[in-house]
């Protein structure tokens, strides 16, 4: 019975979303951590003018210590297992954990953590922090908007829905391989759910 009305509920959710809320002040101050069912980094690039596949990492964790007085006092750091990623091509991802990329058998995690908030309106920041690849480390800002702020209806915590993007010259954290074929701009989008703790 549980999971029928479990079932029914999200239908209902679904079929009739909740108007979404930015406002911070429906949820504390504190430590939130990723749902891992509700997590996506991804990256997108040009390949030979033909597409722009969609590369994505399937294991990492983001840590928001958040502070909903002032937003700008907020921290944020994500841990990125580098190994995991995935282009839905095995072969591909054999190509992309090696020595012409990604070299994650020396260099197994990406990093990024913040050094700046800035609010550029009600629930849009810019995100400035040091980003790490292959031991290289260089400031980049994230554009951010909060899509929804409050207690999750089915987890029943505080909750802080997050979209997050920018652009990235790959070569400058040595990952240049086969530019300009392969556009040395990449675009990288962030869509998390992060639970209070």
């Amino acid at each position: 019975m549980f999971n029928l009305l479990r079932s029914i509920c999200f239908t209902a959710l679904i079929a009739s979303p909740l108007a979404a809320t930015a406002d911070l002040s429906e949820v504390p101050s504190g430590k939130y951590t990723l749902d891992s069912s509700h997590g996506y980094i991804t990256f997108t690039y040009n390949h030979l003018g033909f597409s722009n596949p969609r590369v994505g990492f399937n294991r990492f964790d983001v840590a928001l210590d958040l502070d909903t007085a002032n937003p700008a006092n907020s921290d944020v750091g994500v841990t990125i297992d580098a190994t995991s990623i995935d282009s839905r091509v095995e072969e591909f991802n054999g190509h992309l954990n090696g020595p012409d990329f990604f070299n994650t058998a020396e260099y197994p995690t990406i990093t990024f953590q913040s050094t700046k908030v800035v609010a550029t309106g009600d629930n849009t920041f810019e995100v400035t922090g040091d980003l790490t690849i292959l031991g290289v480390t260089k400031p980049v800002t994230l554009t951010t908007t909060i899509n929804k702020a409050g207690n999750h209806p089915l987890r029943n915590v505080p909750t802080v829905g997050v979209s997050a993007s920018t652009k990235l010259i790959r070569s400058e954290w040595g990952l240049g391989a086969y530019v300009p074929a392969v556009s040395d701009e990449v675009e990288l989008s962030i869509e998390v759910e992060l639970l209070s703790q």
